[in-house]
């Protein structure tokens, strides 16, 4: 779990960015103007701030150069490719411009917490632990074979947990946008993670969805 700022003037959106992280368990606070952001970081610790540009009071920009110590994601309509360089210049660990997919959102997040370390290297619940540096996963404290392909859903899941998955998008993410294959595929490695770690009843079907890794931290 990190402890993560939102700072976002659209009030829709910054309670969608808030209830995705918190579904994949972690901690946010929202504000919505610079100046309530450089108030918020002065007098509470975060792991990872997601700072919109165009904010009142002051704008993103201005409000990283008093917080740079902590890891940013640059989140704004502001695509041009001066912006975009002018935010990872000034040491941003990320820039993502609306629209955006939120699972695209979430994986950006994981990608910077694990740079920076606020991220923990192994998954733990109930039996199962999975540890991603070392591509294991034990279950009952023995260890589990798994396929590079299982190894890759099962990260998936984990990382979305508590996210409703459609098969074609777990096959994105897993497999490819190239993959020629069917979501047939994607059943048949759910029904083997299922079965190796016990999860019968911790990764659901999702009627004519997908799948949704069901996990309370």
């Amino acid at each position: 779990m990190a402890v993560i700022l939102i700072v976002e003037d659209e009030v829709s959106i910054n309670e969608l960015i808030t209830k995705n992280l918190q579904l994949v368990g972690h901690l946010c606070v929202s504000v919505f103007d610079g100046r309530a952001a450089i108030s918020e970081i002065d007098s509470h610790k975060y792991d990872l701030i997601i700072l919109d540009i165009m904010l009142p009071e002051l704008d993103g920009f201005e409000v990283f150069e008093k917080v740079k110590e902590v890891p940013t994601i640059f989140l704004t309509a502001r695509n041009s490719l001066s912006d975009r360089v002018k935010g990872l210049s000034m040491g941003a660990d990320d820039y993502l411009t609306k629209p955006f997919e939120m699972l695209e959102l979430l994986a950006r997040v994981e990608a910077v917490l694990r740079r920076t370390q606020k991220m923990k290297s192994c998954f733990e619940v109930g039996d199962v632990k999975v540890d991603f540096n070392s591509y294991q996963v034990f279950y009952m404290e023995r260890p589990v074979e798994c396929t590079p392909k299982e190894f890759e859903l099962l990260e998936v899941l984990i990382n979305n947990r508590n996210i409703a998955l459609s098969r074609d998008r777990l096959l994105e993410l897993v497999w490819g946008y190239d993959y020629e294959g069917d979501t047939r595929t994607i059943d048949v490695h759910i029904q083997k993670l299922r079965k190796k770690l016990g999860w019968e009843h911790v990764i659901k079907t999702v009627y004519k969805v997908g799948y949704r890794l069901e996990i309370n931290l």
